[in-house]
């Protein structure tokens, strides 16, 4: 993740320990990345949730700072009350490491402006615990305001239940809170922004977030 911010927006990162209290002075993003926290015990992100940087995240996201969780960064985000839904074993309750499809739901947000509203980007996942679930009124909250930014889709960009890997509902692979300011989403665009390595539809993302703070400058 740090080497992704670095080639795309050619700035340095700051890395921040979970026991430390305040972030530096003069951060414009937070990220909490993809892993597995504390061994993934009790649930995914639980304990890390509660660690005392996290008080500092808060603090950031009140104030309308951006932050990103990828993965088990996703899990913490929800299990530290910053995103509503929790993530749930994936539905063939086998762990999960492929690319998959996304369509970009929206191109107006911080997190997409990097692309056009109904593109299709393929990204990779790997997780085991990716199945995003919240109880219908939170379903119909975050799909009436338009926070689910980003869905599992089949390479047409079609809904297919058999390209929603990991059973997710309403396929859902990234939201976002109701400021718009925190994004929580399971697949890894970062691992997907070299051209070397075949793929680069990650770039899209962090470009669209290098926009965003150049227009606020």
């Amino acid at each position: 993740m740090a080497r992704a911010l670095r080639l795309v927006s050619g700035r340095e990162t700051a890395m921040v320990w979970h026991t430390d209290a305040e972030l530096p002075a003069g951060t414009d993003l937070v990220v909490v990345p993809g892993g597995f926290s504390y061994g993934d015990y009790l649930r995914c992100g639980a304990i890390a949730a509660r660690a005392p940087v996290m008080d500092a995240v808060r603090r950031f996201a009140a104030g309308g700072g951006l932050v990103l969780g990828v993965c088990n960064g996703f899990q913490i985000l929800c299990e530290a009350g910053l995103l509503p839904g929790v993530l749930m074993r994936n539905a063939a309750l086998k762990f999960i490491c492929r690319d998959v499809y996304l369509k970009v739901e929206r191109s107006d947000s911080a997190f997409t402006r990097g692309y056009n509203a109904g593109q299709v980007i393929r990204v990779p996942v790997a997780h085991g615990e990716g199945n995003y679930v919240a109880d219908a009124q939170t379903i119909a909250r975050l799909e009436g305001e338009g926070r689910v930014l980003y869905r599992y889709v089949a390479p047409s960009g079609e809904l297919d239940p058999a390209w929603n890997v990991n059973g997710a509902t309403n396929a859902i692979a990234g939201i976002v809170n109701e400021r718009g300011n925190v994004l929580g989403m399971m697949p890894h665009p970062e691992n997907h922004i070299e051209a070397e390595l075949g793929v680069t539809d990650g770039r899209g993302l962090f470009l669209g977030l290098v926009d965003h703070f150049k227009r606020a400058a």
